[in-house]
């Protein structure tokens, strides 16, 4: 949110709503501030974030669910834009070929244009706010236009919104389009759930198969008598009883050795008797 309000310079902010208030207050705080658009988040559980894009106070509105959220502040981001620039708008071609995307796509012009001579605007033009669908989801990337040789480097926020519902009215009304494709997290976390419990109650299906078949008696294979015709016996030697203890071997360096000092001491002999 706090990214958002950077990168757009006529956007205002309000305080936090209580979770009782229904949604229909906020068109009373937006006559108040004197907003015609809203951007307004809703967080659930503590992991599911969901953003609401209204014309106030007559509509449509829609409702869609944030993913994949990557932030200004991380390092991965190396481009940089001034404050309070002017953006260009991209879109991809799918949002003039479906009726709810061409919806949308006027939506998204009026809320992230900053209008032209804003007070809390800076005359300049050097980012691009770039709108493309991907598996049936719109997703943001914010790209820093380097003069030298027109190439993108990517500022940030980036997020992924999953299209829930398009109402005529804003924050409620007549349903005009809802996604066949969306899935709530809480269907999600279920199906993994389910898989994870598949995944071990095969194993242990597995474990117990591998138990009976151990339990289970070994066939008996028939003795086949023709499987020894071509073994010969060995003829069998006679046992012999050595009564006496065998000689220690001596080793050949030990007996070099002593020849060795044998002969020295013969020649210190022979000398002496010279």
């Amino acid at each position: 949110m706090q990214d958002l309000r950077t990168l757009m310079p006529h956007s205002k902010a309000d305080t936090k709503m209580d979770r009782k208030d229904k949604l229909f207050v906020i068109n009373e705080i937006c006559e108040i501030k004197n907003c015609n658009k809203c951007i307004f988040f809703e967080a659930k559980k503590k992991q599911d974030l969901y953003v609401w894009f209204s014309n106030s106070p007559q509509g449509p509105s829609a409702k869609f669910l944030v993913q994949n959220i990557h932030t200004l502040a991380e390092l991965k981001m190396t481009g940089n834009c001034l404050r309070g620039s002017r953006p260009l708008l991209s879109f991809d071609p799918v949002f003039d070929q479906e009726p709810h995307y061409a919806l949308l796509k006027e939506l998204f012009t009026q809320i992230f244009s900053t209008p032209q001579y804003h007070p809390k605007s800076q005359p300049f033009v050097d980012h691009v706010f770039t709108f493309s669908i991907t598996d049936n989801r719109i997703w943001f990337r914010n790209y820093q236009i380097i003069e030298e040789d027109a190439a993108l480097v990517e500022i940030g926020p980036r997020f992924v919104l999953n299209l829930i519902k398009i109402f005529q009215g804003s924050f409620g009304g007549p349903t005009l389009y809802e996604n066949p494709h969306y899935q709530s997290p809480n269907m999600h976390r279920r199906l993994t759930r389910l898989a994870v419990a598949a995944r071990f109650r095969e194993k242990q299906q597995m474990k117990n198969l591998q138990k009976l078949r151990k339990k289970e008696e070994k066939t008996v294979i028939p003795v086949d008598p023709t499987e020894n015709v071509f073994e010969t016996p060995s003829e069998e030697k006679p046992l012999e009883i050595e009564l006496v203890k065998p000689e220690l071997k001596v080793n050949l360096k030990k007996r070099k050795k002593l020849f060795q000092r044998q002969r020295k001491g013969q020649k210190k002999l022979s000398r002496v008797g010279v």
